[in-house]
């Protein structure tokens, strides 16, 4: 079995080029979430958690989805969504209701404020993305960034059924 197999590769530390790469993907992927959460709140004055929310309940049918549904649909724990979700309602981006169709379950609605300051944000959004990120890539190192990222959350997915 040579270093290069799978089953080989997993039983041994990374190596020194590996960890480089490693700490310049984390320290970059750190540097760029930053600049886009900044870009986003100076445009709009939306977190990127607070646009998370919005873009998944603003895709959902009916603009509304159950609160764990959400929580699993950004990958967040439940708690943070809770305390996240009541920042957003006291500043009337969305709003709560109990579910008709489960007891004890809740419903979270995109209002009408928050459609409107989730399409405000959007294309600000959209556009500090192109400059950030799409600009700095070949298309090939695009379709690249993807595959990666496929491979990654194939991974965790993979573990986190363990």
């Amino acid at each position: 079995m040579t270093d290069a197999t799978p089953a080989r590769r997993g039983r041994q530390l990374p190596t020194a080029d590996e960890l480089r790469i490693w700490r310049d993907f984390i320290e970059t992927t750190a540097a760029l979430g930053s600049r886009l959460e900044s870009r986003l709140q100076s445009d709009s004055s939306l977190s990127t958690g607070d646009y998370a929310v919005l873009l998944a309940l603003s895709e959902a049918q009916g603009q509304a989805m159950r609160s764990s549904e959400l929580a699993a649909h950004i990958g967040w724990e439940r708690s943070r969504l809770s305390h996240h979700l009541a920042r957003m309602e006291r500043r009337g981006l969305i709003r709560r209701q109990e579910c008709a169709t489960v007891p004890r379950g809740a419903e979270v609605l995109l209002t009408t404020a928050g459609a409107e300051a989730f399409r405000g944000a959007t294309v600000p959004h959209l556009r500090a993305i192109r400059e950030l990120f799409v600009d700095a890539l070949t298309p090939d190192q695009i379709v690249a960034a993807g595959e990666i990222a496929t491979a990654l959350r194939a991974r965790l997915d993979v573990l986190r059924a363990r």
